[in-house]
């Protein structure tokens, strides 16, 4: 498949309405209290006889300092001995976790993402992975895919040594911005050089990948000045980028009241920054991933999208379809076989939980069978931009174009705005549509109803 893009303002302004991310389907809105550590515990012994490898999350909440836009779950504390007691608990969540699984599984993919996974010390990084190893089957080489969140201000070519030796073999590196006056108004002062000593110290410890993220639509924001730092970032030629939108929602993240909303950049001046930034990427040589993501070409995610193998997670993007996906810390989210599971988001909730010597699940979802399809619709889209009728229909024993009747009428606005073409046996999402992936698999989405968009950020 190409892998191309094309930046069409008209379209994006008249298409640029709030919508889910879809890192799950159904979405986290539809998880349910009435979801609870049985039906979970039921889910991994019936994944134990699907041949799947598994995909581990930790979260590490902690934060030294509080970036005014963040949007994740998170604890702002100077205090490093407050992660004694949270690894505490998340040890002994690994050993009931793994109690559900069988030890034959291989861990196919692994990821540390918070907060900030390297608040924690090089002795309770080891005790992490160590115990890890200890209780789930782990790759002794780079056959998985095991990551890291990077915050540079919390790392060194010492501790990205290390994180190297602990199997680690993909990271990603927070930047935002590199202008002084962005920095200040977030919140978030970073310099140049600690952030390229991360990146050369990673590719020195022999790192497969290094992504870097940008943030676009925060205060003070120019097309000029993020057009500097991402050609700053350009020079260390990582290997993937991911240009995230800012999402301003502060009555569901209150820190983000601490900016100033008058600085922040115009809708125009956001999609002025999203296309100059774009048209910069592709003149680099990167490839459009899709939902912010870039990539060099020869790089396993491009790779992966033009074989239509790739897939999309809470992680992101990855290479490794087949797995389930065990999530473990405070807030992580689990897919196992049909369900998705949530722990407890507060830290003594969690601990309480754990301290009983219970999973610390409270909420979820068991997938219907319609649930299932529509997700595989719109993962098939989201990932490959592409779906193949006859593929589905086998799969899910249905005919595609009856059982979304509604949809394929939904779809046409779309396909005479030219977003997306029809066959007699594929959909293909264009270049000019492939910014407005969100829409085309909203139309795909049994669970959006009229009033609930204000749940979501908008698509560009």
């Amino acid at each position: 498949m190409e892998q191309k893009i094309q930046f069409d303002e008209a379209l994006i302004k008249r298409y640029n309405q709030s919508g889910p991310r879809y890192t799950s389907y159904p979405t986290a809105v539809q998880f349910d209290e009435a979801f609870g550590l049985d039906d979970y515990k039921a889910a991994a012994q019936r994944s134990n006889d699907s041949g799947r490898g598994l995909s581990l999350y930790f979260h590490i909440p902690f934060c030294d300092t509080v970036c005014f836009f963040c949007a994740c779950n998170k604890v702002w504390t100077r205090d490093r001995s407050k992660a004694a007691p949270y690894l505490q608990r998340l040890f002994k969540e690994i050993e009931l976790q793994s109690q559900l699984f069988d030890p034959k599984r291989k861990v196919e993919q692994l990821h540390w993402g918070g907060g900030t996974p390297t608040f924690i010390n090089n002795d309770e990084m080891k005790q992490l992975m160590d115990k890890t190893r200890q209780h789930f089957n782990l790759y002794d080489d780079d056959s998985g895919e095991y990551s890291i969140e990077i915050d540079p201000r919390e790392a060194s070519r010492e501790s990205v040594k290390l994180l190297r030796q602990l199997g680690f073999n993909r990271m990603s590196l927070g930047v935002q911005d590199f202008d002084p006056k962005v920095q200040k108004a977030v919140n978030r002062i970073q310099t140049q050089a600690e952030t390229f000593e991360v990146l050369e110290g990673a590719r020195e410890a022999g790192f497969m990948s290094v992504n870097v993220d940008l943030i676009y639509g925060l205060p003070l924001q120019t097309e000029k000045g993020f057009i500097n730092t991402l050609d700053r970032v350009l020079e260390a030629e990582p290997d993937r980028f991911s240009i995230f939108n800012y999402a301003h929602m502060p009555s569901m993240f209150p820190t983000q009241k601490k900016m100033n909303e008058a600085d922040m950049p115009s809708s125009d001046e956001k999609l002025a920054i999203l296309q100059a930034t774009t048209e910069r990427l592709l003149e680099a040589g990167y490839v459009y991933i899709g939902m912010d993501h870039f990539a060099k070409p020869d790089d396993e995610l491009a790779i992966a999208q033009r074989n239509e193998t790739l897939y999309r997670n809470f992680q992101g993007y990855s290479t490794h379809a087949e797995c389930d996906l065990v999530g473990m810390g405070a807030t992580s989210i689990s897919l196992i076989n049909n369900t998705y599971a949530q722990n407890r988001k507060g830290l003594d909730d969690y601990y309480t939980a754990i301290d009983a010597g219970e999973l610390a699940v409270f909420r979820g979802v068991e997938l219907s069978e319609d649930d299932e399809l529509r997700r595989d619709v719109i993962t098939g889209l989201i990932s490959h931009f592409h779906l193949n009728f006859s593929k589905i229909e086998a799969q899910w024993n249905i005919g595609f174009k009856e059982y979304f009747a509604k949809e394929m009428v939904n779809l046409q606005p779309m396909i005479e705005d030219g977003l997306i073409s029809l066959t007699e046996d594929d959909l293909y999402v264009s270049a000019k549509g492939r910014l407005l992936i969100r829409n085309i698999c909203m139309v795909f989405d049994a669970y959006l109803k009229p009033g609930a968009e204000n749940r979501f950020s908008r698509v560009i």
